[in-house]
């Protein structure tokens, strides 16, 4: 057990209960410069731990909110599951040619942190876009109410499913903002909280998946991760109850100038 690892923990759960957006974009970075840990094992842990903390929020949003579309999730999963186990299998080929990864996880997270930055300037403009048009009841927020471009919804969620496949089994970053941002520009009529809910539970399997692959690959310190999970689940508890009194407009410019700085200080390093 290590204090600095479940303190470290604690923050970012206070920070995702704060904001929202994924551990994964502040997890990681810290893994690597603070603690020196490699980006293939920052990334590794931080999937396992991903899909342990997200699973709790999933079971209120489906259970309490039923605020889960699981069609959209199937398809979201169609894309993203075989490409990150395509990933996994491109990784576990480069490591037994004896070819370095750590580059290529560099790289992909640096540019995954740029467009989570992105992705938390546009999200805000679209969730006021999004509460001036009037909210599609559940059972009519997909398909059938794309007007001329129905036709598109679904394979564009598949693709979009494909690239947060590669992008979150490479970086561990992504599967949050950039999916939540995704969804508000592909069923822009739906309610936010069920925006929220079906990424959060598309991200589960997600994660799973690319945690469980990473750990065949020797990517996860397991020590890591209990202390990790010991000081997130108290933060994200705390985190979400303070950010009713904490103005997300002040909050989500400060984080996005933060990974907009380490993701470049990944992509040119």
């Amino acid at each position: 057990m290590n204090w600095g690892y479940t303190f470290s923990g604690l923050a970012v759960g206070l920070l995702v209960g704060l904001t929202g957006v994924g551990g994964g974009s502040l997890m990681t970075p810290l893994l690597v410069f603070l603690f020196g840990f490699k980006p293939a094992v920052a990334v590794g842990t931080d999937l396992l731990f991903a899909a342990i903390t997200k699973t709790g929020g999933v079971w209120v949003h489906h259970n309490k909110h039923s605020s889960v579309d699981w069609k959209i999730v199937g398809w979201l999963a169609l894309g993203s599951i075989p490409f990150a186990l395509a990933t996994l299998f491109v990784l576990k080929h480069f490591m037994e040619v004896g070819k370095e990864t750590t580059g290529a996880i560099t790289f992909t997270l640096g540019v995954a942190l740029l467009l989570t930055a992105f992705s938390l300037i546009v999200r805000s403009v679209l969730l006021s876009r999004a509460a001036k048009l009037k909210p599609i009841d559940d059972e009519h927020s997909t398909p059938e109410n794309a007007g001329r471009f129905k036709h598109l919804q679904i394979p564009a969620t598949v693709l979009i499913g494909a690239v947060l496949g590669i992008l979150v089994t490479l970086s561990s970053v992504g599967a949050g903002a950039l999916g939540t941002v995704a969804l508000l520009f592909l069923y822009p009529r739906m309610t936010t909280l069920k925006i929220v809910g079906t990424d959060l539970a598309h991200a589960i399997p997600l994660t799973a998946v690319a945690g469980l692959g990473h750990l065949s690959l020797g990517n996860v310190d397991l020590v890591l991760l209990g202390s990790l999970l010991i000081g997130s689940l108290p933060g994200i508890w705390i985190g979400s109850h303070l950010s009713a009194k904490i103005p997300e407009r002040i909050l989500r410019p400060i984080l996005a100038s933060i990974l907009l700085l380490i993701g470049l200080k990944f992509v040119l390093q």
